[in-house]
């Protein structure tokens, strides 16, 4: 078994306790998925006080309702496309939150600058997600370039404990552009192909 291996099934064990536990008790994966944005808003809140390794840690624990909602959807058959849209939404209310948090911080401190960057990697983690959802509406799939959801959190909790938030913004906002531009001109290819098969 690999290091990462490992390291992977040690974590699993807590987690599945939970999980065991949340379906035991019958509690619907929707609650848990609002559940994971409260604590997020939490960890927004102490980004904007400044309490970055405070931030990491309860973004890890938001990050557990993240991640244990789907199984627990699972385990307890309530698997639906409902859930799956409340999971997007309420995904992108956590991701807008800890943006939010670290701008009101830098707007405090007078960082223009930090402001702005910050600012850019909101928008194009937001039209990261968009690009995707809209896409594939039109496609099959759209899972292109590298910075998504998962990539952001690690990299949030990295700037956290590392108190090296504004690099963090600066490496979130270049590859989600390029993640961005990626995603458009696959679709156009995906696009332009289809109708070239057609005619």
């Amino acid at each position: 078994m690999t290091i990462t291996g490992l390291i992977g099934t040690i974590c699993m064990f807590p987690l599945r306790a939970i999980i065991a536990l949340c379906v035991k008790l019958r509690i619907h994966p929707n609650i848990l998925t609002f559940v994971g944005v409260l604590i997020n808003s939490w960890a927004a809140v102490e980004l904007a006080r400044g309490r970055f390794v405070r931030a990491g840690v309860i973004m890890i624990v938001a990050n557990i309702f993240d991640f244990i909602d789907g199984k627990v959807a699972v385990q307890l058959g309530e698997v639906s496309k409902f859930g799956g849209f409340w999971d997007s939404v309420i995904d992108r209310f956590s991701d807008i939150a800890l943006f939010l948090g670290l701008i009101y911080l830098y707007s405090h401190l007078g960082r223009t600058d930090y402001v702005m960057i910050t600012a850019i990697a909101m928008m194009f983690a937001i039209m990261t997600s968009y690009t995707r959802a809209r896409a594939e509406s039109l496609i099959k799939k759209c899972k292109v370039g590298f910075m998504e959801r998962p990539e952001r959190i690690v990299l949030f909790m990295i700037g956290a404990f590392t108190n090296r938030m504004a690099a963090v913004m600066w490496v979130i906002g270049v590859l989600s552009v390029f993640t961005v531009a990626d995603r458009i001109i696959y679709t156009y290819r995906e696009l332009r192909n289809a109708e070239q098969v057609v005619v």
